[in-house]
């Protein structure tokens, strides 16, 4: 299989146009013609963009500023064919790699999505949830009613206000299942060339039983497109959809898509993937990035490994009133 090396391809990604009625998005997810309404009343639009490839570069972003971080760490559950093994094997390791990474004190998986491409014609192959096709069409899986509705449908009803008070996110954490992803791999966008109010449109998501609400995405010329070309089943990413820290300089979203890569080598196997979408929560000051003793050490200019002598400075500033 002959892999590119280019750092940037050119590739068609597929952005939401509003209704020309004016009227409110919808899409719904099960839907039946006989109902006598649009499955969805709005239109994708394509655009050609440059979409730059991290490898070698995965440390450029960081959850915190670009919305998103590559890492590296294999799975000790590798089938996914079951979805109670799935909740069972994997659900686990994941609570336990998402807090190691972020600093999280409640990790909470409320579902999954495992997506195998197949070469069928559109409308013939399976959709199931366990074999999901990749979505090309550019959008954010949350806005912040449906993230706080999901606190809500997922959590013990007494815990809530507490939770809801404190810092939370939702990350989805993305990996390749059994080979290589470089078919149909997933683009992701830096959140700082996102305008939040120009660029996103709620949009209604109708099942059967509730509605849902993603946001829908905008065409904007001034999007850094990014992605990991080849990314292996021990590569993942760290995938923000929501953050309830609105402070204007944090990272809250991650506008993402999948897409035809034309640097694709043409035996490739087709996609199969699985992206466990989790609910994240922190205590006061529990956050890596703002109190890891590791970055007060990048913040000082000082290159020692985290071993005694870091979290005895760490203690110091503590002591000192530096943290809080």
């Amino acid at each position: 299989m002959a892999i590119s090396s280019a750092d940037t391809v050119t590739a068609t990604l597929f952005y939401f146009t509003p209704p020309a009625d004016g009227s409110e998005p919808y899409n719904y997810i099960t839907w039946d013609p006989k109902w006598g309404v649009k499955q969805r009343n709005w239109e994708k639009e394509p655009h050609e963009v440059q979409i730059e490839n991290l490898r070698g570069k995965e440390h450029t972003v960081e959850l915190d500023t670009a919305g998103f971080e590559y890492h590296r760490r294999a799975a000790a559950h590798k089938t996914f064919e079951n979805d109670e093994v799935v909740q069972r094997e994997y659900y686990p390791e994941s609570i336990e790699l998402v807090k190691e990474l972020t600093g999280a004190s409640r990790v909470v998986p409320f579902d999954h999505t495992i997506r195998r491409r197949t070469n069928e014609p559109e409308g013939e192959a399976e959709d199931t949830p366990d074999k999901r096709k990749p979505v090309p069409l550019v959008h954010i899986d949350q806005t912040t009613q449906s993230a706080i509705a999901r606190v809500h449908r997922h959590l013990p009803a007494e815990d809530v206000p507490k939770l809801l008070a404190g810092r939370f996110q939702i990350i989805n954490l993305w990996r390749p299942i059994s080979h290589p992803a470089y078919d149909w791999p997933l683009a992701l966008c830096d959140y700082r060339s996102v305008d939040p109010a120009h660029d996103l449109v709620p949009t209604k998501l109708k099942y059967p039983d509730r509605d849902g609400e993603t946001y829908s995405v905008k065409f904007n010329p001034g999007y850094r497109w990014k992605y990991l070309r080849g990314m292996e089943p021990d590569e993942f990413v760290l995938i923000k959809c929501f953050d309830s820290r609105d402070d204007g300089k944090t990272a809250t979203f991650t506008p993402h898509t999948a897409f035809e890569d034309p640097t694709t080598p043409k035996d490739a196997p087709l996609r199969e993937s699985i992206e466990l979408r989790l609910l994240v929560f922190y205590d006061q000051g529990t956050e890596l990035g703002s109190h890891d003793p590791t970055h007060l050490y990048d913040y000082f200019g000082l290159h020692v490994d985290p071993c005694g002598e870091c979290y005895v400075l760490w203690y110091i500033f503590v002591l000192a009133g530096c943290i809080w």
